[in-house]
């Protein structure tokens, strides 16, 4: 009589074309909760394979999976299939022809109902943007700094390490790194922070102000000598360096070492913030005294308020504010809240601005404009017109 012998994955994974095999319950047969299969395609598989992938949330959010570059959704997809899942086995006990004479039996240790999915989606950035807004620096910080580091704590003071960001925020480390750009955030002391909008400026007109003295060209800045002026002037290494990064671009010299050049565009709105903190203005009032403190050598344009600023003609006067992007929502729905709660009405080019950085994978700008706002237009020359819908 033929005997039979119990055996894992193996059985399955071997089979030969046109045949079969029998299945048994595993000893361990159940619902093993812990147990989810993962359906992967041939781009991620790598990533797995070589352990390059995990996942992140915190208890009380969805999990998201993350290689190095790219973040997923985990979704669950049903199946009216039955799908049994069969772990490896130990074959120790079979031996030469032991295998051709006995019948072979997969063990199954639970039904699977579905599959989890993965689905590219955008990284949870807000959460990022709302950690390094908790404590943002100031200035005057550096001996408090260091002895926060050597102990290894941050005893709930808003501050965050690398690692800490990795545990709190949906996002792969490449995305995590350019969100870390985008919100303007350095490492202090081994801490990502952001800087005070007022003490930047700051440091800017310390550069500004060093220019005329020591005769710089803002178009050729030599990285040594600002941070060395900025570092005399009190200045921490860390934020002179950073506000070269923030308001210039790296450019080739001859010699073929680096050079800044000050970015005009950054440098003027960074100055139309400044004359638009107090609230909204005449129009003419705010080109006046935006123009007073524009640098030498630079042109400011309104132009270059774009997704900054937003104008209304209040009788005969035309009067502006400031409304920038940087302070909206990174999430699509959470972005066209907020600007309809703004204006109920957004012709298309005052639109555009606010929605432009948006990154949704497999979504266009007119996808997501199609998705949560309504279109009119009175006539086909006319501008068209967006509201909530």
């Amino acid at each position: 009589m033929e005997s039979s012998r119990e055996r894992g994955a193996e059985a399955v994974l071997n089979l030969k074309t046109n045949s079969s095999v029998s299945i048994t319950y595993h000893p361990l047969f159940g619902l093993h909760d812990d147990l989810l299969l993962l359906e992967i395609d041939d781009k991620i598989l790598p990533h797995v394979l070589n352990n390059r992938v995990i996942v992140r949330g915190q208890p009380d959010e969805d999990a998201v999976f993350c290689t190095s570059t790219t973040t997923y959704a985990l979704k669950f997809v049903g199946t009216s299939n039955s799908v049994f899942l069969i772990p490896p086995s130990d074959c120790s006990f079979l031996n030469g022809n032991d295998v051709e004479e006995e019948k072979v039996v997969a063990s199954v240790i639970k039904v699977a109902p579905g599959v989890m999915e993965l689905v590219e989606v955008a990284p949870k950035l807000d959460k990022l943007k709302w950690l390094l807004a908790e404590n943002p620096y100031k200035g005057g910080e550096e001996d408090f700094m260091e002895e926060l580091s050597e102990m290894g704590g941050n005893w709930n003071n808003g501050l965050y390490r690398w690692e800490d960001l990795v545990d709190r925020v949906q996002a792969s480390d490449g995305e995590l790194r350019e969100g870390l750009r985008a919100f303007n955030a350095v490492e202090i002391c081994g801490y990502w922070r952001i800087v005070d909008e007022m003490y930047m400026g700051m440091v800017l007109s310390m550069v500004l102000h060093n220019s005329v003295l020591c005769g710089w060209s803002l178009g050729a800045l030599n990285e040594d000598e600002v941070v060395g002026v900025l570092e005399s002037d009190g200045f921490p290494r860390e934020i002179a360096r950073h506000c070269l990064e923030m308001y210039g671009n790296k450019v080739r010299d001859e010699d073929g070492g680096y050079l800044w050049k000050l970015d005009e565009r950054k440098v003027c709105v960074h100055f139309a913030r400044s004359v638009l903190s107090g609230g909204k203005m005449k129009m003419d009032s705010f080109m006046e005294k935006w123009m007073q403190k524009i640098p030498g050598g630079m042109i400011a344009s309104f132009e270059m308020l774009e997704g900054e600023v937003l104008s209304e003609r209040i009788g005969v006067e035309t009067w502006i504010r400031s409304f920038s992007v940087s302070s909206l929502p990174c999430t699509p729905a959470e972005r066209f809240a907020a600007l309809f709660r703004e204006r109920q009405k957004w012709e298309s080019k005052e639109l555009d601005p606010y929605i432009r950085d948006l990154r949704v994978p497999g979504l266009s700008s007119e996808g997501l404009l199609l998705k949560y706002t309504r279109r009119t237009q009175p006539t086909l020359d006319a501008e068209p017109i967006f509201t909530a819908r």
